[in-house]
């Protein structure tokens, strides 16, 4: 079974949230995806010959809270610090994905892209937030 229902998301921030904040009220369609990266840069030369290299490259994670979330005052507050202290308030994360045995650690990450309030509709609509890291590794979650 390929459930999200038991999917776990933890976050945490070394000086405003140093013990791990697990992240509840997911929207029901769109918890968290991870853009694709392009890890190789590559050339072909006009002698038909193709030459390429591994490269570092950051990982965005895209994160989607009900507007009813309690979760969205974690994004709030590292906000609020960034904004008031004019300085980036790194992150570390941890995904488990039971329903298919893995757990991702993220490491060296910051809130990207911050929304202040949801988009309102006839309901009010989830909050999006985009994060950054440096690395993220899966592991067998045993």
């Amino acid at each position: 079974m390929l459930t999200a229902a038991n999917a776990i998301i933890t976050l945490s921030q070394a000086t405003l949230f140093p013990t791990p904040q697990q992240l509840q009220g997911f929207a029901a369609d769109e918890v968290t995806d991870m853009d694709n990266a392009k890890v190789l840069e590559h050339v072909m030369g006009v002698d038909g010959k193709l030459s390429f290299g591994f490269v570092f490259v950051e990982r965005m994670q895209n994160i989607t809270l009900q507007a009813d979330s309690a979760s969205n005052s974690f994004f709030d507050t590292i906000n609020q610090y960034q904004e008031a202290g004019e300085t980036a308030y790194p992150l570390t994360g941890v995904i488990i994905l039971p329903a298919i045995g893995l757990m991702f650690n993220c490491t060296n990450g910051g809130l990207d892209t911050y929304n202040p309030m949801p988009p309102v509709r006839k309901i009010i609509q989830p909050r999006k937030y985009r994060l950054v890291w440096n690395r993220v590794v899966a592991r067998p979650n045993s």
